[in-house]
């Protein structure tokens, strides 16, 4: 006879959040604590760790299991994130308006770049005469790659279509 190793029973899922709120960002509850806030816009894998890091709590427990407390806390880290790391960590050092650093995340960041882009336009730099031809931005090829035309090559259902239209339009005449 087998023994059979006992079955470990899943944990109540009454205590899980399956979806908590950051700012204007849902984050996914049943995953880890560092993976669910890489998730938001503007914090990567290393400032969830810092983040996780500074509040105390073990970057790899569920995030929708963790008390009200910790949860609040780490709202709090991340809100202020850039005054809690040196400058060089932030994702937006000496802004050009403002001269301030400062670090951006969720629908704050995605506005400031869609800003940045709209100001190199204005201004006509070689960035922004890239930008508003659709052109590549960073220097990347263009022999071969981003081509937005359509279809370069032969499009062999349509010649066939044509063809057999032709042979139709011939019969219809040899009538």
């Amino acid at each position: 006879m087998s023994e059979e190793a006992p079955q470990e029973q899943p944990e109540d899922d009454d205590d899980l959040r399956y979806f908590v709120r950051i700012g204007q960002t849902d984050l996914d509850g049943t995953k880890s604590v560092e993976r669910s806030l890489s998730e938001m816009n503007g914090i990567g894998r290393r400032s969830a760790r810092i983040i996780a890091e500074e509040a105390g709590i073990d970057r790899t427990a569920t995030f929708g299991r963790l008390e009200d407390e910790e949860i609040d806390s780490i709202v709090e880290l991340v809100e202020n994130y850039a005054d809690e790391v040196p400058d060089w960590l932030n994702n937006r050092q000496h802004d050009f308006f403002s001269g301030e650093t400062t670090h951006e995340i969720g629908n704050d960041l995605q506005l400031t770049r869609q800003h940045d882009i709209n100001r190199m336009k204005m201004i006509d730099s070689y960035k922004g005469a890239r930008h508003k031809r659709g052109q590549k931005v960073r220097g990347q090829r263009t022999k071969s790659t981003g081509r937005t035309e359509g279809t370069i090559g032969v499009n062999v259902e349509e010649i066939r279509e044509e063809q057999a239209e032709e042979a139709a339009a011939a019969e219809e005449d040899d009538e």
